[in-house]
């Protein structure tokens, strides 16, 4: 007979549509974990691959719940997951990402005892394979105050705020209400800005580490359509909205305008409506001076003609996607 897992149960909850290509990885590195005490909740949001039949059999598993829905979007999926979670802490993980072995446990630790903080991981892109990975260390990889933190990692204007590198107070989401299912593209932007300065602070967790699979074309993330510029457009500018409330001064407007910025640079010339609002936005916060970025030729032209027309002779050559 096995022991009865001891310790705060953790609830880690996934969206899956169409992921059968990445699911069973995505679950087999929760499963592998070496904190004990968890349940993992998968949402299938109407998948119509083979996504139904892997979930199927993980669904024998003691602390695997699968949930079905007719397709309603990710945030929808997780607010349904978040639902039905019973942890004192939730981490939530998309279907095609991976944990490290020991991500929740340290995690976990970090957190008990120490009411109303988030813990926060390492993260690393790859494509293939998760040894590609290279962590470096990136801004906001310390433990600091929602709004100390949110500027830092907003100033560069590519802010990554994953939901797997999370690890919250089931207590602090019931504060705040769950995800805002008018979101698709960039939804956790708007989610965690909510969540971050709703909480105490944030605590970096280094050994607990995210493998962010990127490069995938059908992929949330690589959806490009004027739907998805929307949502993203109305996710970080609530997000930014969120921070301004909290605390209007030069160094938020700052931040707020170089995320707003960053996001031009990549909407144009795919949502031309939304790039001139969003530039509305930023000259309203005082502006932001910094240029988009690209390789030398793309600097050159920059300086020359201007980014916009920079970005069309780059469609042109080939080297930028052109808009849908």
């Amino acid at each position: 007979m096995s022991a009865v897992p001891s310790g705060p149960l953790v609830s880690v909850v996934m969206a899956a549509y169409n992921a059968a290509i990445h699911v069973v990885a995505a679950l087999d590195s929760v499963a592998g974990q070496t904190w004990p005490h968890i349940e993992i909740i998968v949402v299938d949001d109407g998948s119509t691959d083979g996504t139904p039949a892997i979930l199927a059999h993980y669904s024998q598993f003691r602390g695997i719940q699968i949930i079905t829905q007719s397709n309603r979007g990710q945030c929808a999926a997780l607010n349904r997951g978040l639902a039905a979670a019973k942890g004192e802490f939730i981490k939530f993980l998309d279907s095609d990402d991976l944990l490290s072995p020991n991500a929740i446990a340290v995690q976990v630790a970090a957190l008990q005892d120490r009411p109303g903080l988030v813990a926060y991981g390492e993260w690393a892109r790859f494509h293939t394979e998760p040894k590609e990975a290279q962590f470096r260390r990136r801004p906001g990889w310390h433990d600091a105050g929602p709004i100390d933190w949110l500027v830092e990692i907003w100033d560069d204007g590519q802010p990554m705020m994953q939901c797997g590198q999370f690890l919250v107070p089931h207590a602090l989401l019931a504060r705040t209400g769950g995800w805002d299912e008018r979101l698709s593209l960039v939804n956790d932007f708007e989610f965690f800005a909510r969540v971050v300065l709703a909480s105490s602070g944030v605590v970096f967790t280094p050994a607990a580490r995210l493998y962010y699979r990127s490069g995938m074309p059908d992929s949330l993330s690589g959806q490009k359509s004027g739907a998805a510029w929307a949502s993203a457009a109305r996710s970080l500018t609530l997000g930014t909205d969120y921070l301004l409330a909290a605390e209007n001064s030069a160094r938020t407007r700052r931040a707020a305008a170089a995320v707003l910025q960053e996001l031009a640079y990549s909407m144009y010339p795919s949502a031309p409506n939304l790039v001139r609002q969003l530039e509305q936005r930023i000259a309203a916060l005082g502006g932001c001076p910094r240029p988009p970025q690209g390789g030398s030729s793309f600097r050159l032209a920059r300086r020359l003609i201007g980014w916009k027309a920079a970005r069309w002779l780059q469609i042109a050559a080939g080297k930028y996607p052109a808009p849908e």
